[in-house]
């Protein structure tokens, strides 16, 4: 995924449309957001764990961080 552009949640259509933020932390006002959902714990996301940047299903081609969020955030099975 290093390779990979990041997405831009300031330009990219589809990180608009999923109020994408590259820290989670600051989505706290979304009505989606439930504590402690990130991307490294979505069933999306395609990185490893530790990885900082990582392929998300959601954006093919493009790689989101770990820590950011969107409204289609789904837990990961436990």
């Amino acid at each position: 995924a290093a390779d990979l552009p990041h997405v831009d949640p300031a330009t990219d259509p589809t990180a608009k449309a999923l109020a994408y933020t590259d820290d989670a932390t600051t989505a706290k006002g979304n009505a989606a957001y439930k504590p402690g959902a990130d991307c490294a714990n979505c069933t999306f996301y395609q990185g490893k764990p530790g990885d900082e940047y990582g392929p998300c299903q959601l954006f093919p081609g493009k790689a989101v961080h770990s820590k950011g969020w969107c409204a289609s955030h789904n837990d990961k099975p436990a």
